[in-house]
């Protein structure tokens, strides 16, 4: 059953309809419809445990690394293989948590609800666990009760709903008992029902069920819950080069193999199956994951200490590569407070006095009231004119006593109290909409202009801000012992003034959208907020020049596919947006971008699971936190741009390294694939290899502390692996290009000699390749490397030149002692490698412009 068909229908229709009454249901027929309609819970068809521990053995990179332990393995380098698989076990083990909490994520909305709620039954109030209700059941819910089921509500008494949870709205929602004009299926205009999961501010309801269950706008929450996250770039990029880096190794080396026994023989067969072997294992980037945890786990430290914390480690990269960012503005652009910003009346001292006495929430001890502190209010806008009310109005207070009370009527637009003073005169006080008050109110002196005050709360009204109106009159000749007021005493009133108040935005808000302009980072707002306030804030941010620039989520809901999607690319704040339409925005927005969502509560939750980056705040809901990728501690939309810029610092130096080792790797690989045919010796020793592989790793592990140009800080898009495959190819060229030219000036030395003259330049040239890549300028002009970066680098180069001199490095390693004229030759081929591959590398990023994206 849907909400929405009893909006617009009275209450005798409804129970005619749902066959029920007053006095409830009978325990018979209640079991009868349980039978029908089964229990009122959230129901989770989640993976096991063991499937989402097998999921994580069906990715490319595992498959890859495992086969790199089994080769280290095979060749007797046990440490390597160990340090493989605790590295497998890692990314398993980060897999399988991500996961595991998408289904601790359904648990945790399955019990937000209370178990036990009141109900007619038999005629008779009982409790019973809230699983056991059924539609026409008749529910009584007070001040503090969480909404159990869908309820179209029957009676109400100053009734006040918090119901942020589901739409974001950032004030309490008046609910009504009458029937609507039409019928409404958006939460946001449905003021006759509650909803699951909303929770009862103040006053009394009763209300009977229409909805239980999954047919609850919580259970289509829960169904998107249990979804599985969409893969974030550094997924699928690393599947991508897994998959590219396993095709070219085995093809490569099974052809090198092949061709060594057509034209040499099986003489050297397990001699030359070692070298393969190496080979495989020279290509393997295994330093990858090493790379990509040290460099996540630095990034989440220094996030943490700026008040964001990770929860799943890849996110940081994922974040890094935010392209739209999508964002409440209730405590994100402002201070989710409401301030007094002026009052306009003959006497503001007046104004505030009755405005607090117009409270039906506001809790006093009445008559002896003496100060502030004994005063509590749960209504947004009196707790602003509390702020701004001096100790002889709070005193005042204490002179009068609530008698009766016409609570808030969305028909009316206005609620009135009737207050009694301590010399027993009776005074109505009546606050709402102004246009609503200026029509009941025939008493315009002290140079009140009815059309300008019109006017006025308009105009303030087009600017976001929210106005309300008060007026009184005195009420004669009522009896001391049951006063009495009705309806069709608020007319002829005395208008008194009105309030202005406002949301502040946040004095970071301005500087974090410049911030994000810079990074490239698109903004959206989407909130549950009016039009006019949410248009006010976003202009006032410099996030839209027109604040009439935004679009409404019933409007969204109207139109076909493309349209949607344009609509959802072409405008950036959204107001009125329930969560279903929220999930349908970022779902929309994913088919060209990756998007970051930030949300807080219940009705964001199925945003934060589709989103590339689910952002909660630490004040959120456990079931947002748990969904979210991301925590902030400090709710401020600067924050968050700032994580997004450190990720993608983190984002381009593990770039840095897999640019540079594919470069390096591919070129040298085929170099001495092809030139191990040739020779009647290997070109390099197994070992030789895989230390060479060890040596080079150091410098490239030390990238991760790299500084970043602030091109790839902008548009991290441009400098993703697939668009950059060209420069990498022509760079592994470059160096099987130089492979061909040290072999041809030194073929005619001895083979110790040529292998140990090789590796210094093979590796040194690797190393040098790290300052040449990890900038699109020219290497001497870029920003300063890191001293980690540097201090490795001179160490690597210090044991490369010197460790064949030594007699550890010849007896272990079997090197030759290099003649002086070989290291010198070698320095110009090092300096003729590093100068043609800048050219190359200039050339490219010339010519070869990766595709631009559209700014904000």
């Amino acid at each position: 059953m849907q909400w929405s068909h009893y909006t617009n229908k009275d209450i005798k229709e409804v129970f005619l309809e749902l066959k029920t009454s007053p006095t409830g249901l009978t325990k018979k027929e209640a079991m009868a419809r349980q039978e029908k309609y089964g229990l009122n819970e959230l129901k989770n068809r989640g993976n096991s445990v063991l499937d989402i521990l097998f999921n994580q053995f069906k990715s490319p990179f595992f498959y890859l690394l495992f086969i790199a332990a089994l080769v280290s393995l095979f060749i007797g380098e046990k440490t390597d293989s160990v340090v493989i698989l605790i590295f497998i076990s890692i990314n398993i083990f980060l897999g399988f948590f991500q996961e595991f909490r998408a289904e601790k994520t359904v648990s945790l909305l399955k019990n937000i609800i209370a178990s036990k709620i009141k109900v007619i039954r038999d005629g008779k109030e009982v409790i019973i666990e809230k699983k056991d209700l059924v539609p026409g059941d008749i529910v009584h819910l007070v001040a503090g009760d969480i909404v159990p089921a869908e309820l179209r509500i029957t009676q109400q008494e100053s009734l006040l709903v918090d119901q942020s949870v589901l739409t974001g709205e950032s004030l309490p929602i008046v609910k009504t008992v009458g029937p609507l004009p039409k019928e409404e299926k958006e939460i946001f205009k449905a003021n006759n029902i509650l909803f699951t999961g909303t929770s009862v501010i103040s006053g009394r309801a009763g209300g009977v069920v229409v909805s239980i269950g999954a047919q609850t706008a919580l259970g289509q929450i829960a169904k998107e819950v249990s979804k599985k996250r969409p893969q974030g770039i550094y997924e699928k990029n690393l599947i991508y080069f897994c998959r590219l880096i396993l095709k070219i190794v085995v093809s490569t080396v099974a052809v090198i193999f092949l061709l060594n026994l057509i034209i040499k023989g099986t003489n050297n067969f397990f001699e030359f199956s070692l070298f393969c072997v190496a080979l495989v294992v020279s290509i393997l980037p295994e330093a990858l994951p090493a790379i990509v945890i040290l460099a996540l786990s630095r990034g989440s430290l220094k996030m943490a200490k700026e008040n964001v914390v990770v929860k799943r480690l890849s996110a940081i990269e994922d974040l890094g590569n935010i392209e739209i960012l999508c964002t409440d503005k209730t405590g994100t652009l402002t201070l989710n407070k409401l301030s007094l910003e002026k009052v306009v009346s003959f006497s503001k001292d007046k104004a505030l006095l009755y405005g607090i006495l117009s409270d039906q929430t506001l809790k006093t001890d009445t008559v002896g009231l003496h100060d502030e502190h004994k005063i509590s209010s749960k209504d947004p806008f009196v707790v602003a004119l509390l702020a701004r009310s001096n100790y002889g109005i709070i005193s005042d207070l204490k002179k009068f006593t609530m008698v009766k009370e016409l609570s808030f009527d969305s028909f009316r637009m206005r609620s009135s109290v009737l207050v009694r003073n301590i010399k027993g005169e009776h005074m109505l006080i009546t606050k709402g909409a102004p246009e609503v008050i200026l029509g009941i109110c025939s008493d315009f002196s002290h140079g009140y202009k009815k059309n300008e005050i019109k006017e006025d709360a308009t105009r303030e009204g087009q600017d976001g801000k929210r106005v309300l109106a008060i007026a009184y009159k005195k009420l004669e000749k009522l009896g001391q012992a049951s006063p009495n007021m009705s309806k069709k005493d608020e007319r002829a009133m005395t208008f008194l003034g009105y309030f202005v108040f406002e949301d502040p935005l946040k004095n970071t808000a301005e500087e974090a959208i410049r911030l994000s302009k810079k990074l490239g980072v698109k903004i959206k707002i989407i909130t549950g907020d009016s039009k006019e306030v949410a248009g006010f804030v976003s202009k006032k941010t410099g996030l839209i020049s027109n604040a009439a620039d935004v679009i409404l989520g019933e409007d969204l809901e109207k139109m076909q596919t493309d349209e949607f999607d344009n609509a959802c690319q072409d405008n950036a704040v959204f107001a009125r947006v329930s969560p279903d339409v929220k999930h349908k925005i970022i779902v929309s927005l994913q088919k060209k971008y990756e998007v970051g969502f930030l949300g807080e509560g219940i009705n964001d939750v199925p945003a934060l699971k589709a989103a590339n980056v689910g952002i909660a705040v630490s004040e959120a809901t456990d079931i947002a936190k748990e969904a979210s990728d991301v925590v902030l501690l400090q709710k401020d939309l600067r924050v968050i741009v700032n994580g997004i810029k450190d990720g993608r610092v983190i984002f381009s130096n593990i770039n840095k390294y897999i640019k540079c080792a594919l470069a390096n790797n591919f070129g040298n690989f085929y170099s001495i694939a092809s030139i191990s045919l040739f020779i009647s010796f290997l070109p390099l020793l197994p070992l030789q290899i895989l230390l060479g592989n060890l040596l080079s790793d150091f410098p490239l592990i030390s990238i991760v502390t790299d500084s970043v140009d602030i091109e790839e800080l902008r548009k991290p898009k441009n400098y993703q692996l697939h668009n950059v495959l060209p420069l990498i190819i022509s760079l592994g060229l470059v160096s099987t290009l130089f492979d061909f030219v040290f072999f041809l000036i030194f073929y005619k030395n001895s083979p110790m000699t040529i292998q140990t003259l090789w590796f210094i330049e093979t590796i040194l040239t690797e190393i040098f390749l790290i300052f040449v890549i990890r900038t699109r300028h020219l290497f001497w002009k870029a920003k300063r490397p890191s001293f980690a970066l540097l201090l490795f680098t001179i160490i690597d180069g210090l044991v490369i030149i010197f460790l064949p001199f030594t007699k550890f490095g010849q007896r272990v390693f079997h090197f030759a002692a290099p003649p002086l004229s070989g290291l010198f030759i070698i320095l110009l081929l090092l300096i003729a490698y590093i100068g043609l591959s800048e050219l190359v590398k200039l050339i490219y990023f010339h010519y070869f412009k990766p595709p631009k994206i559209q700014d904000n």
